[in-house]
């Protein structure tokens, strides 16, 4: 089977697992077009991190660094105070020793610090423009939405959704369902990855099991579940350990995508789909409430789910 472009993409930023990349390699020997399209792929990846971090930028101004600690804390006396614990992803910033502070190479250690105090100043802004949006305010998800939650939690959210926009009904209509693989990989996000995964049979709805990823996101397991509908774009269903209270089911729009989300014995889960494409709350809810067997829920009853998925046997347990 040739690889479809997703697939491609996903090798050459190294996120495959390791049986699918020889897959791609295999691909790539035997085909010239997909050795060209890796080619192509790899030739994209520039290096902007290096590029950016050599650019010569400017000390802070102390007269805006004055003004950003008065607003601040102008600020901080009109709002409780919170304490917030430190997060595990949270930088740690060491600080500045006075005495070296005026020196060529703390100059430029602190440059940095002029585009934090842009962000910081924005952040204020925003933070008022946020209280005169309504909370059913679509781009936003509403105030009790994905801005409630912790910025990794979100970061995960909008990068799922993102990457949900590549795709195309025509992407996965010609896919097959390998079982095994698919066991396998299941299997590896059991026991590698940590997630209590199991595959919802959503064919009741309409929508056809077509492809299980073992993805990362800040290195952390992300799982991907990828669900096609006859008429319409795929649906994903993402998942993610968080070690939070269970949430209810909450709809959002992210990236342009409308998401579904809960948390339930310490995943959270994130439904993502085109708008208007599926019912993703009445999904959310049934899966949420495990309505249904799931599938390939071991390796023995792997191709009779396959076979289920495809609309071709009764639900496999």
């Amino acid at each position: 089977m040739k690889p479809d472009d997703i697939q491609l993409l996903a090798y050459v930023n190294g996120e495959l697992p390791a049986r699918e990349r020889d897959t791609v390699e295999q691909a790539m020997r035997r085909l010239p077009d997909v050795a060209g399209q890796v080619a192509l792929l790899r030739a994209s990846d520039l290096p902007y991190r290096e590029a950016f971090a050599a650019q010569r930028l400017p000390p802070l101004p102390a007269g805006l660094a004055r003004g950003i600690e008065r607003l601040a804390q102008h600020h901080a006396a009109r709002m409780p105070r919170v304490t917030v614990a430190a997060g595990a992803n949270d930088p740690v910033v060491d600080p500045i020793d006075p005495a070296v502070a005026s020196s060529g190479t703390a100059r430029r250690r602190v440059a940095p610090a002029w585009l934090a105090a842009a962000f910081v100043a924005g952040a204020f802004i925003w933070g008022g423009i946020a209280r005169l949006v309504p909370d059913g305010f679509a781009g936003l998800g509403g105030a009790d939405g994905l801005l409630a939650d912790a910025p990794a939690t979100r970061g995960w959210i909008a990068a799922a959704a993102g990457y949900q926009q590549l795709y195309s009904h025509d992407t996965l209509a010609s896919v097959s369902v390998d079982p095994h693989l698919t066991a396998s990989t299941l299997g590896e996000i059991r026991r590698l990855d940590g997630l209590a995964l199991t595959i919802p049979d959503l064919r009741a709805a309409g929508l056809a099991f077509k492809r299980l990823q073992r993805l990362r996101f800040q290195d952390r397991p992300l799982a991907q579940i990828v669900y096609l509908p006859e008429h319409g774009a795929p649906v994903a269903l993402c998942v993610m350990r968080e070690n939070r209270p269970d949430e209810a089911v909450a709809e959002h729009t992210v990236e342009h995508m409308d998401v579904v989300t809960w948390r339930s014995a310490g995943l959270r889960y994130a439904l993502i789909g085109r708008p208007g494409d599926a019912d993703l709350a009445l999904l959310a809810r049934r899966i949420a409430d495990a309505d249904g067997e799931p599938l390939f829920s071991s390796l023995g009853t792997a191709p009779a789910a396959d076979a289920s998925a495809n609309g071709t046997a009764p639900p496999a347990g």
